[in-house]
């Protein structure tokens, strides 16, 4: 019998997913890449625009790199929000690790449009050479409780799309076509 035990994103208290206003799950597995492919696409913000549309205007640490790291300070467009996000979960690939984790808290909007986020990431190697990429997000806020009622959920859909155009990515990294350094 195959242990089918998998590991969970980490949540911080106050974003516990059912605690918040809205939450969202995606997650996709696929043969031939490993975590090491796709760690990264997902922390160089350089490459984010090419596999993934709703995100523009990425800073990294006013500028001085495009590379994700822990505690880093970013800014990013996305879903016609402009966040304010800070690394709270930053765990790379090791030699004899199976799994990689990220996550950030943001901030965007004053007022009645003020959200609070926790969006965490979790890639994990699994028999037969293929991974499991999970990522998930919290909100906190008024926007939060207008993005759970739409439909299509636009977060849900969004991340979806984020998490295809991240494995086309890997694909491409793995294949010396971007992000070779």
């Amino acid at each position: 019998m195959v242990d089918c035990s998998q590991p969970a994103i980490i949540w911080p208290e106050k974003y516990t997913p059912g605690e918040t206003d809205n939450y969202c799950s995606n997650e996709i597995i696929v043969k031939g890449l490993a975590i090491t492919d796709v760690w990264p696409p997902l922390v160089d913000t350089s490459v984010w625009l090419q596999y993934y549309h709703t995100k523009a205007h990425i800073v990294v640490e006013r500028g001085y790199t495009s590379k994700l790291f822990a505690g880093a300070n970013f800014m990013f467009d996305t879903f016609g929000f402009y966040i304010k996000a800070k690394i709270e979960e930053y765990l790379p690939p090791l030699r004899k690790e199976d799994v990689a984790r990220l996550a950030w808290s943001g901030v965007f909007g004053e007022g009645d449009e003020y959200c609070e986020v926790y969006h965490a990431w979790l890639l994990q190697n699994l028999p037969g050479n293929r991974v499991r990429i999970l990522t998930q997000e919290t909100q906190i806020g008024i926007p939060a409780q207008r993005l759970a009622q739409s439909i299509p959920n636009r977060v849900l859909n969004g991340h979806q799309a984020w998490l295809e155009g991240l494995v086309r990515a890997a694909l491409a990294y793995k294949e010396g076509k971007i992000l070779k350094d």
